[in-house]
Order: C-alpha cells, then structure tokens, then sequence
C-alpha cells in the first residue's frame, strides 16, 4: 500500500504506530489492524485533501516544451519510417524518442512517480503521483504532414488527473488545465457559451469510429442536428473545445493515455466530460466533452432509450 508512517496521537497509545494512506486521509472510525502494534487509516474520498501543484505545474510546461522540441524536426519530413503497432496504429522515432526523453527528464526530477505511456508501457502505475504520457496524439496526422497533432501529458494524484498539458509543437499552442482553471499561453481560456444543437459545432477524430465502437445511427443523427460537424479531431479538437472555438468533442474509442490530459484541461475552462455514457471519463474509453449547456443534451441524443 502507499503509505507514510509515522506516530500519532488520537486516543491511542503514544508507542502505536499509524500507518496514513496519502491517498486516502485517514478518519478515526477508519481504523483497521494491519500488523503488530500498527493500524493504517482507510479514508474517505470526501475528505478535502489539498495538494500544492505549483512544482508540478512548472514541470509540466518543461516536460512539453522539451517533447515539443524533440518532435518538431521530424515533422513534415520526407521519407520519415513509420512502423504498425499490433493494433495496426503507425508509430515513428518521434513517437518512441518523445516518450523516452520525457521519461527520463520524471525520472531525474521526481524518481518515486510512476509513468503510464503509450509506447513503453508502465512503471509503477499505483504509485502516489503518476504521469500519463501520449507524445503524439495524432501520429496520422503528423505523418501525413498535417500539423493538428499534439502532444498528451497528465498527471494524476491517487489515481485522479489533477493537471493535465495539450501541446502543439507545429503551431507553437500550449493549454495547460488544473480542473479549476485552463490557460493557453498563459492566457486564461474558457468554453464558449452554447445551448442549441442547432447553433454547436460537433468534433470527432474519425467519423467511422461511432458505427464501430457505439451507436452509429444516433450518432448520425446527433451530427445532423447541429450546425457543424468537422473532423478536427484528436487533442486539436479538445483544444478548439477549451479555448472557445467549438461546443462538442466526441470520441468512441480512447486509451487511457488519451484520456487523462484532456479531463482537467476541459474541467478547467469550464466544460464536462464523461464517457459516451456519461459516466467517469477515468473509468471508461471513451469520451464525450461539451459545455453545461450543451452536454446532457448530447448524452441524450448518443444514448436514446428504446
């Protein structure tokens, strides 16, 4: 288990060891044995356990500008090899080189953190603090010279994304989001103010995807209810979404490392985001993000009752 020890005093013995969960914060009636003259507390996730982000957050803007710096010159890159994953998904020395720079510039920086990354797997995923990594999200586009692809880093505590970086090397764009506020740049971004299907505009990555994955038809007839539909998708489109440029993003079929970036980017500029079901976007693969107005909406329209 994560925990810290050390010897409390709360109408026990002075001698008693207390073993505290750093992700669960310990409550009285949370005591349970867990060895000889110890007992671990087992929290509760209500508990309002604050957590300082400042180091992190600056890590962060230098994780992503040093991936971003890595990928840049591969970009557009006549010739450039690409291999298939098992999954038939491209994959580059851009992708593979990104990945293992950024894990090794957490591993100087914060060596007791895990890391869960697209191409090189996972390194103690139940750790305290663990950084999610998809160097490129988007590595058709960034084959294809197309440069609407971007780079994924989150960052969870006890399993929660609590920061979380879009970065766009070829457009020179970097959002970074807590869940309370989202910056591009520097500057403060916020959803746009949207409550008709009819005024949205709707993104998705591929537009096959729905019929594969969910519901084809209702998602076909979400798209021709509203008044735009574009596959600007991938992390640009989570990135149009948060800086006001568009009103819905929907994707069938995601990966844990596609997911866990996006949530306090579009949390902090104000936005929802679940599943295609409308549930925990962490617990799913799949993701549906749009502003208050519009998000219980678009649940409706992907998922109607028979």
């Amino acid at each position: 288990m994560r925990s810290v020890s050390s010897v409390l005093k709360f109408g026990f013995m002075a001698s008693e060891r207390i073993r505290v969960d750093p992700c669960n914060p310990w409550l009285p009636s949370a005591l349970l044995p867990a060895g000889k003259n110890s007992r671990v507390f087992h929290g509760f996730r209500s508990f309002n356990f604050r957590v300082d982000l400042t180091p992190y957050r600056t890590f962060l803007a230098e994780l992503a500008a040093a991936s971003g710096d890595f990928i840049h010159p591969f970009f557009g890159v006549p010739g450039l090899a690409v291999d298939l994953k098992a999954d038939q998904s491209p994959v580059t020395a851009a992708d593979r080189g990104a990945e293992e720079l950024l894990r090794a510039l957490i591993a100087k920086k914060f060596p007791s953190h895990g890391v869960i990354g697209e191409e090189l797997g996972e390194d103690r995923p139940s750790a305290e603090w663990v950084w999610v990594l998809d160097p490129i999200d988007g590595t058709k586009s960034f084959i294809s010279g197309v440069p609407l692809f971007g780079t994924l880093i989150a960052l969870l505590h006890c399993g929660e994304p609590v920061l979380g970086a879009i970065n766009l090397p070829a457009l020179g764009q970097l959002m970074l989001g807590d869940g309370t506020t989202t910056v591009l740049n520097g500057r403060p971004v916020r959803l746009r103010t949207c409550s008709r299907l009819a005024e949205a505009t709707l993104l998705t990555s591929d537009p096959l995807n729905p019929t594969r994955f969910q519901n084809g038809p209702a998602f076909a007839d979400l798209a021709g209810r509203v008044g735009l539909v574009r596959t600007w998708g991938d992390a640009y489109g989570y990135f149009l979404l948060a800086g006001g440029w568009a009103d819905v993003m929907c994707d069938p079929v995601m990966n844990p490392w596609d997911i866990a970036a996006l949530v306090p980017v579009v949390r902090g500029a104000g936005g929802l985001i679940t599943d295609w079901q409308g549930g925990d976007p962490m617990r799913g693969n799949s993701i549906v993000a749009a502003g208050p107005g519009l998000h219980a909406q678009v649940i409706a329209a992907l998922n109607p009752v028979r």
